[in-house]
């Protein structure tokens, strides 16, 4: 691994905030809730299709730059797609409204359980204290994502803070790492960018030139035969500072 970076580049979402585990869990306790409403489909099945469009569609180019700044709608269409997936193979639909209901319960956790992982605050601030310049690059609209970065004090520990929905672009557009590291005084040979998507914070930047550490926050591990190869990967922030 090579000294601190002139400058680093973090994403925000399941990178320095967290939910009480992976998407893939929570979906699981959702199932587990709405287990009457969607009866016969077992919750295992209807996690297994959220999960399987949720992969496809968000990997999709085109659908996520559409999607990204309409979350709660684009969740309300995976699950959507998942039950329309399995009605497909087996004939079995839950009633009208399920769906939806399943998708904001989902917004409602992800926005209650939204906490700081373990360490956040204090790696920011060794950080800076050590001369690194920080920039804050998260997708996503410009309201909610706003409200995080005031809600959990993240403005005053980056020099750069930039949101798809005020910018007009996002991850993984080129422009959304030159721009930050415009922004920081940097080039791509002084930069890092952390954060847990596998495109957008690491295989984009590494095209760039720029040092690509996968944030492995759940302990999930990298999928079964990835082609992205993080440069590095730690499972806490405070790891940055070893």
């Amino acid at each position: 691994m090579p000294s601190l970076p002139r400058a680093i580049l973090f994403d925000m979402d399941d990178t320095i905030l967290a939910v009480s585990g992976s998407a893939r869990v929570v979906w699981a306790r959702i199932a587990e809730e709405f287990a009457a409403a969607i009866a016969p489909l077992s919750p295992a099945a209807v996690v297994a299709a959220i999960d399987a469009r949720s992969q496809v569609l968000w990997s999709d180019a085109a659908w996520n730059r559409a999607w990204r700044v309409r979350v709660r709608e684009a969740r309300r269409n995976i699950v959507a797609s998942a039950f329309a997936s399995l009605s497909a193979a087996d004939g079995v639909m839950p009633v009208p409204g399920v769906g939806d209901a399943m998708a904001d319960r989902f917004t409602s956790i992800r926005d209650e359980e939204l906490s700081l992982f373990p360490g956040a605050h204090e790696t920011l601030d060794r950080l800076r204290r050590l001369g690194v310049r920080l920039a804050l690059i998260t997708n996503g609209a410009a309201e909610p994502q706003r409200a995080k970065v005031v809600r959990f004090a993240l403005a005053e520990r980056f020099d750069h803070v930039q949101i798809e929905g005020e910018h007009g672009f996002g991850k993984p557009e080129e422009r959304a790492y030159t721009h930050a590291m415009a922004a920081l005084g940097v080039g791509p040979q002084d930069t890092w960018m952390i954060g847990d998507n596998l495109e957008w914070e690491i295989r984009a930047p590494q095209r760039l030139g720029i040092y690509a550490i996968w944030y492995d926050g759940y302990a999930s591990g990298l999928p079964p035969n990835c082609p992205v190869r993080p440069d590095r990967i730690i499972r806490s922030l405070p790891e940055l500072l070893t």
